[in-house]
Protein backbone atom coordinates (compact mmCIF):
# COMPACT_ATOMS: atom_id res chain seq x y z
CA UNK A 1 0.00 0.00 0.00
CA UNK A 2 1.32 3.49 -0.81
CA UNK A 3 2.41 5.59 2.18
CA UNK A 4 0.86 8.95 3.06
CA UNK A 5 3.07 10.82 0.60
CA UNK A 6 2.38 8.17 -2.02
CA UNK A 7 -1.38 8.63 -1.71
CA UNK A 8 -0.92 12.41 -1.87
CA UNK A 9 1.07 12.31 -5.10
CA UNK A 10 -0.45 9.27 -6.85
CA UNK A 11 -2.23 11.68 -9.18
CA UNK A 12 1.16 12.24 -10.88
CA UNK A 13 1.06 8.73 -12.32
CA UNK A 14 -2.66 8.74 -13.08
CA UNK A 15 -2.31 12.09 -14.90
CA UNK A 16 0.61 10.76 -16.96
CA UNK A 17 -1.22 7.54 -17.85
CA UNK A 18 -4.31 9.52 -18.85
CA UNK A 19 -2.35 11.91 -21.09
CA UNK A 20 -0.38 9.07 -22.67
CA UNK A 21 -3.58 7.22 -23.51
CA UNK A 22 -5.17 10.32 -25.03
CA UNK A 23 -2.07 11.32 -27.00
CA UNK A 24 -1.23 7.79 -28.17
CA UNK A 25 1.90 9.18 -29.84
CA UNK A 26 4.24 7.40 -32.26
CA UNK A 27 7.25 6.57 -30.08
CA UNK A 28 10.55 5.15 -31.32
CA UNK A 29 12.44 2.71 -29.08
CA UNK A 30 16.17 2.17 -29.55
CA UNK A 31 17.06 -1.51 -29.56
CA UNK A 32 20.71 -2.52 -29.18
CA UNK A 33 20.99 -5.45 -26.83
CA UNK A 34 17.76 -7.44 -26.54
CA UNK A 35 17.52 -8.70 -22.95
CA UNK A 36 14.84 -11.23 -22.09
CA UNK A 37 11.45 -9.57 -21.78
CA UNK A 38 12.37 -6.29 -23.50
CA UNK A 39 10.20 -6.75 -26.58
CA UNK A 40 7.24 -8.12 -24.60
CA UNK A 41 7.58 -5.15 -22.27
CA UNK A 42 7.53 -2.76 -25.24
CA UNK A 43 4.44 -4.51 -26.60
CA UNK A 44 2.77 -3.85 -23.26
CA UNK A 45 3.00 -0.11 -23.95
CA UNK A 46 0.69 -0.37 -26.96
CA UNK A 47 -2.17 1.02 -24.90
CA UNK A 48 -0.19 4.27 -24.55
CA UNK A 49 1.61 4.62 -27.90
CA UNK A 50 2.29 3.29 -31.38
CA UNK A 51 5.68 1.75 -30.65
CA UNK A 52 8.35 1.59 -33.36
CA UNK A 53 11.42 -0.58 -32.73
CA UNK A 54 14.65 0.77 -34.22
CA UNK A 55 17.62 -1.58 -34.60
CA UNK A 56 18.73 -4.79 -36.29
CA UNK A 57 15.57 -6.05 -38.00
CA UNK A 58 16.68 -9.69 -38.18
CA UNK A 59 17.46 -9.88 -34.45
CA UNK A 60 14.27 -8.07 -33.47
CA UNK A 61 12.07 -10.20 -35.73
CA UNK A 62 13.47 -13.32 -34.06
CA UNK A 63 11.43 -12.33 -30.99
CA UNK A 64 8.23 -12.84 -32.97
CA UNK A 65 6.96 -9.34 -32.30
CA UNK A 66 4.25 -7.72 -34.38
CA UNK A 67 5.46 -4.20 -33.62
CA UNK A 68 6.70 -1.99 -36.45
CA UNK A 69 10.45 -2.26 -37.03
CA UNK A 70 12.78 0.23 -38.70
CA UNK A 71 16.02 -1.51 -39.62
CA UNK A 72 19.23 0.34 -38.88
CA UNK A 73 22.87 -0.60 -38.54
CA UNK A 74 23.32 2.68 -36.62
CA UNK A 75 20.23 2.76 -34.42
CA UNK A 76 21.50 5.60 -32.20
CA UNK A 77 21.79 7.91 -35.19
CA UNK A 78 18.54 6.71 -36.77
CA UNK A 79 16.55 7.15 -33.56
CA UNK A 80 17.76 10.73 -33.07
CA UNK A 81 17.24 11.66 -36.73
CA UNK A 82 13.69 10.28 -36.82
CA UNK A 83 12.86 12.28 -33.68
CA UNK A 84 14.53 15.47 -34.92
CA UNK A 85 12.80 15.29 -38.31
CA UNK A 86 9.36 14.56 -36.85
CA UNK A 87 9.03 11.06 -38.29
CA UNK A 88 8.27 9.92 -34.75
CA UNK A 89 6.64 12.01 -32.00
CA UNK A 90 9.18 11.02 -29.39
CA UNK A 91 12.10 8.70 -28.70
CA UNK A 92 13.15 6.37 -25.88
CA UNK A 93 16.85 5.42 -25.74
CA UNK A 94 16.11 1.85 -24.67
CA UNK A 95 19.21 -0.36 -24.74
CA UNK A 96 21.37 1.84 -26.95
CA UNK A 97 24.68 3.24 -25.68
CA UNK A 98 24.14 6.34 -23.54
CA UNK A 99 27.42 8.01 -24.48
CA UNK A 100 26.98 7.53 -28.21
CA UNK A 101 23.26 8.30 -28.39
CA UNK A 102 23.35 11.42 -26.22
CA UNK A 103 26.39 12.73 -28.12
CA UNK A 104 24.50 12.35 -31.40
CA UNK A 105 21.47 14.04 -29.84
CA UNK A 106 23.55 17.07 -28.77
CA UNK A 107 25.18 17.43 -32.18
CA UNK A 108 21.97 16.95 -34.15
CA UNK A 109 20.06 19.57 -32.16
CA UNK A 110 23.00 21.93 -31.65
CA UNK A 111 22.88 21.64 -27.86
CA UNK A 112 25.94 22.46 -25.76
CA UNK A 113 24.51 20.83 -22.63
CA UNK A 114 21.81 18.33 -21.78
CA UNK A 115 19.48 18.65 -18.81
CA UNK A 116 17.40 15.69 -17.65
CA UNK A 117 14.77 15.03 -15.00
CA UNK A 118 13.93 11.50 -13.84
CA UNK A 119 10.51 10.24 -12.83
CA UNK A 120 10.92 7.75 -9.99
CA UNK A 121 8.74 5.82 -7.58
CA UNK A 122 9.73 4.77 -4.07
CA UNK A 123 9.25 1.23 -2.79
CA UNK A 124 6.08 2.35 -0.96
CA UNK A 125 4.56 3.79 -4.13
CA UNK A 126 5.41 7.49 -3.90
CA UNK A 127 6.17 8.99 -7.34
CA UNK A 128 8.44 12.03 -7.66
CA UNK A 129 10.72 13.82 -10.11
CA UNK A 130 14.45 14.00 -9.41
CA UNK A 131 17.26 16.14 -10.83
CA UNK A 132 20.11 16.35 -11.51
CA UNK A 133 20.68 12.72 -12.51
CA UNK A 134 23.64 13.22 -14.84
CA UNK A 135 27.00 13.48 -13.05
CA UNK A 136 27.86 16.63 -15.03
CA UNK A 137 24.52 18.39 -14.49
CA UNK A 138 23.45 20.95 -11.88
CA UNK A 139 26.87 21.47 -10.32
CA UNK A 140 26.62 25.25 -9.83
CA UNK A 141 23.96 27.64 -8.57
CA UNK A 142 23.22 29.04 -12.03
CA UNK A 143 23.18 25.59 -13.63
CA UNK A 144 20.82 24.29 -10.95
CA UNK A 145 18.45 27.22 -11.40
CA UNK A 146 18.36 26.65 -15.15
CA UNK A 147 17.77 22.92 -14.58
CA UNK A 148 14.90 23.54 -12.16
CA UNK A 149 13.22 26.11 -14.41
CA UNK A 150 13.34 23.69 -17.34
CA UNK A 151 12.18 20.85 -15.12
CA UNK A 152 9.20 22.81 -13.80
CA UNK A 153 8.20 23.72 -17.36
CA UNK A 154 8.43 20.07 -18.42
CA UNK A 155 6.38 18.88 -15.45
CA UNK A 156 3.71 21.43 -16.36
CA UNK A 157 3.57 19.92 -19.87
CA UNK A 158 2.16 16.88 -18.08
CA UNK A 159 -0.52 18.99 -16.41
CA UNK A 160 1.16 18.70 -13.00
CA UNK A 161 1.89 21.57 -10.59
CA UNK A 162 5.53 21.34 -9.52
CA UNK A 163 6.47 21.66 -5.83
CA UNK A 164 10.25 21.83 -5.61
CA UNK A 165 12.33 20.53 -2.72
CA UNK A 166 15.97 21.72 -2.66
CA UNK A 167 18.54 19.53 -0.88
CA UNK A 168 22.00 20.25 0.51
CA UNK A 169 24.78 18.25 2.17
CA UNK A 170 23.80 18.82 5.80
CA UNK A 171 21.32 20.26 8.25
CA UNK A 172 21.10 24.03 8.59
CA UNK A 173 22.79 23.85 12.02
CA UNK A 174 25.80 22.04 10.48
CA UNK A 175 27.34 25.30 9.21
CA UNK A 176 31.05 25.40 10.07
CA UNK A 177 31.60 21.64 10.29
CA UNK A 178 33.06 21.29 6.79
CA UNK A 179 33.89 23.63 3.93
CA UNK A 180 32.19 21.49 1.29
CA UNK A 181 29.06 21.06 3.42
CA UNK A 182 28.97 24.83 4.00
CA UNK A 183 29.07 25.40 0.23
CA UNK A 184 26.11 23.07 -0.39
CA UNK A 185 24.12 24.78 2.38
CA UNK A 186 24.83 28.23 0.93
CA UNK A 187 24.06 27.05 -2.62
CA UNK A 188 20.75 25.51 -1.55
CA UNK A 189 19.69 28.72 0.16
CA UNK A 190 20.69 30.82 -2.87
CA UNK A 191 18.90 28.52 -5.31
CA UNK A 192 15.73 28.45 -3.19
CA UNK A 193 15.66 32.24 -2.81
CA UNK A 194 16.19 32.89 -6.53
CA UNK A 195 13.60 30.33 -7.59
CA UNK A 196 10.98 31.70 -5.21
CA UNK A 197 11.74 35.16 -6.60
CA UNK A 198 10.73 33.94 -10.08
CA UNK A 199 7.47 32.44 -8.86
CA UNK A 200 8.60 28.82 -8.51
CA UNK A 201 7.10 26.98 -5.51
CA UNK A 202 10.40 25.95 -3.86
CA UNK A 203 11.50 25.08 -0.33
CA UNK A 204 14.90 24.31 1.19
CA UNK A 205 14.84 20.93 2.98
CA UNK A 206 18.61 20.85 3.74
CA UNK A 207 19.71 17.17 3.79
CA UNK A 208 16.31 15.85 4.90
CA UNK A 209 15.20 14.00 1.77
CA UNK A 210 12.76 12.05 3.93
CA UNK A 211 10.92 15.30 4.65
CA UNK A 212 11.21 16.56 1.09
CA UNK A 213 9.41 13.49 -0.27
CA UNK A 214 6.36 14.32 1.86
CA UNK A 215 6.09 17.96 0.74
CA UNK A 216 7.60 18.14 -2.74
CA UNK A 217 7.08 16.27 -6.00
CA UNK A 218 10.31 17.54 -7.63
CA UNK A 219 13.44 16.92 -5.55
CA UNK A 220 16.70 18.64 -6.44
CA UNK A 221 19.92 17.00 -5.23
CA UNK A 222 23.01 19.05 -4.24
CA UNK A 223 24.86 18.02 -7.42
CA UNK A 224 24.84 15.54 -10.28
CA UNK A 225 26.87 12.89 -8.46
CA UNK A 226 24.60 12.78 -5.41
CA UNK A 227 21.52 12.86 -7.63
CA UNK A 228 22.81 9.91 -9.64
CA UNK A 229 23.49 8.04 -6.39
CA UNK A 230 19.96 8.76 -5.11
CA UNK A 231 18.57 7.33 -8.36
CA UNK A 232 20.79 4.23 -8.29
CA UNK A 233 20.22 3.52 -4.61
CA UNK A 234 16.45 3.77 -4.96
CA UNK A 235 16.06 1.83 -8.21
CA UNK A 236 18.84 -0.76 -8.03
CA UNK A 237 19.01 -1.38 -4.27
CA UNK A 238 15.92 0.07 -2.62
CA UNK A 239 13.03 -1.61 -4.42
CA UNK A 240 11.94 1.54 -6.23
CA UNK A 241 11.15 2.05 -9.91
CA UNK A 242 12.44 4.29 -12.68
CA UNK A 243 10.17 5.60 -15.45
CA UNK A 244 12.94 7.24 -17.48
CA UNK A 245 14.52 10.68 -17.63
CA UNK A 246 13.22 13.10 -20.28
CA UNK A 247 15.75 15.49 -21.77
CA UNK A 248 14.49 18.99 -20.99
CA UNK A 249 13.85 20.40 -24.47
CA UNK A 250 10.93 20.92 -26.87
CA UNK A 251 11.53 17.64 -28.72
CA UNK A 252 10.75 14.47 -26.79
CA UNK A 253 13.61 12.16 -25.84
CA UNK A 254 13.39 9.94 -22.76
CA UNK A 255 16.69 8.59 -21.49
CA UNK A 256 16.68 5.20 -19.81
CA UNK A 257 19.06 3.00 -17.88
CA UNK A 258 20.03 -0.27 -19.55
CA UNK A 259 19.64 -1.95 -16.15
CA UNK A 260 16.28 -2.67 -14.49
CA UNK A 261 14.16 -0.31 -16.54
CA UNK A 262 10.52 -1.01 -17.35
CA UNK A 263 10.54 0.16 -20.97
CA UNK A 264 6.74 0.33 -21.10
CA UNK A 265 6.83 3.03 -18.40
CA UNK A 266 9.38 5.09 -20.34
CA UNK A 267 7.26 4.79 -23.51
CA UNK A 268 4.19 5.87 -21.55
CA UNK A 269 6.08 8.92 -20.23
CA UNK A 270 7.29 9.86 -23.72
CA UNK A 271 3.78 9.61 -25.13
CA UNK A 272 2.37 11.78 -22.33
CA UNK A 273 4.89 14.54 -23.09
CA UNK A 274 4.80 14.23 -26.87
CA UNK A 275 1.63 16.09 -27.78
CA UNK A 276 -0.55 18.69 -26.09
CA UNK A 277 -3.78 17.22 -24.83
CA UNK A 278 -6.70 17.95 -27.15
Amino acid sequence: MPGKAGRRFMSILSDIKRKAGINHARIGLGVGEIPEGLIRNAEGASEFADVVLIGDEKKIKASGTGLEIIHSTEPSRTLVELMAEGEIDGAVRGTLSATKTLSILKRKLGMKKLYRIALLETADGTPFFLAPVGIDEGNSVDDKIELVKRGVSHIERLGIKAKVGILSGGRLEDVGRDVQVDKTLADAEAVTKKLCGTGVDARNYSILIEDAITGANFIVAPDGISGNLVFRTLVFLGGGHGYGAPVLMEKVFVDTSRVKTDISKAIMLASAIARPEI
